[in-house]
């Protein structure tokens, strides 16, 4: 037997950054994302005499290997099961460049996972398993607009949809200026964080900012929602600044690439950025916009890569 399933990446417009509970992976602030159509993971799980995880058809070992193979047993135990299993997944995300891959891999896997045993979950179930495997993997098993509410439980801490068919005119440009793997984790950087002295003064501003990002989006307000996603941003990479020791996903293309946007807005091209654990930078813009941003960054960066995104769908059920 075997079960595939397909989940989409998210960005968070409003920041996850920090954990109150490591073992349980609940935040220590709400978030609010945006699914994304051009990026997704594709994992089957089948039958197997010992435990494979094969990832873009190469079979995998150590860390990555290991990772996986955890949270089955996790999810097995939870729900009294047992047996090996071979997880296949197709990866249509650059890993570990700050664009998200964990949260459409675990979200996938969840999925799967619950298919092949016929667990018959509910969403608002599904997106806390997928929590266990990576925090912003709750908000990928919804499409459009998600909300990841922090809770203080296992049960209490999971994401659901604010809006999964937008009218909003949003269109998402990832900008990848850097392709290789992050030197410090998301993990490590979110423990590091928690040591800057504007850790705590964010924490308490997180309700009134989720408050206001779910107006703009009921509000169809893009002005309101780049504003917002983009002082958002600025707050997470500040208090990495402000750490101690200090420490930053910047690099120096990534400060171009802020002062670009920033040009952009001032010529009357309205387009915002946010940046997430990485040096990667997304632009937040309308789509008589895109083909404009797109020549000036390609004209301004050497051999850099940029991908149109618009809202992506839920998890889907391949097989």
């Amino acid at each position: 037997m075997e079960k595939t399933v397909r989940a989409h990446t998210n960005i968070a417009l409003i920041k996850y950054w920090g954990k109150e509970d490591q073992a349980m992976r609940l935040p220590a602030m709400s978030s609010i994302s945006m699914t994304l159509d051009e990026f997704y993971t594709d994992t089957k799980i089948s039958d197997s005499e010992k435990d494979r995880f094969i990832l873009n058809g190469t079979e995998q070992t150590g860390k990555s290997a290991q990772r996986v193979f955890s949270y089955l047993r996790f999810l097995q135990e939870r729900f009294g099961l047992s047996g090996h299993l071979q997880v296949e997944s197709t990866n249509h995300v650059p890993t570990a460049a700050g664009l998200a891959s964990s949260s459409s891999a675990f979200a996938a896997l969840a999925g799967a996972f619950s298919s092949y045993y016929d667990l018959q979950i509910n969403r608002q179930e599904l997106s806390c398993l997928a929590r266990m495997g990576s925090g912003s993997a709750c908000r990928s098993v919804f499409g459009g607009f998600a909300m990841w509410q922090k809770g203080n439980s296992d049960l209490t801490s999971y994401a659901y949809a604010i809006n999964e068919q937008p009218e909003m005119d949003l269109h998402l440009l990832a900008v990848e200026l850097n392709p290789n793997p992050k030197e410090l984790s998301s993990t490590n950087g979110m423990q590091l964080a928690k040591t800057s002295p504007f850790f705590q003064p964010w924490l308490e501003r997180n309700q009134a900012e989720v408050d206001k990002m779910i107006e703009a989006i009921e509000q169809n307000d893009f002005t309101a929602l780049g504003q917002l996603a983009e002082l958002n941003a600025n707050e997470m990479h500040a208090v990495n600044l402000t750490a101690q020791p200090g420490f930053t996903y910047f690099e120096p293309d990534t400060i171009r690439a802020i002062k670009l946007v920033e040009q952009l807005r001032s010529e009357g091209i309205e387009c915002y950025y946010t940046i997430d654990a990485g040096p990667n930078v997304k632009v937040m813009t309308r789509l008589k916009n895109v083909k404009e941003i797109t020549k000036r960054f390609i004209s301004e960066f050497d051999n850099v890569k940029i991908v149109n995104a618009s809202f992506g769908p839920g998890i889907k059920y391949l097989d």
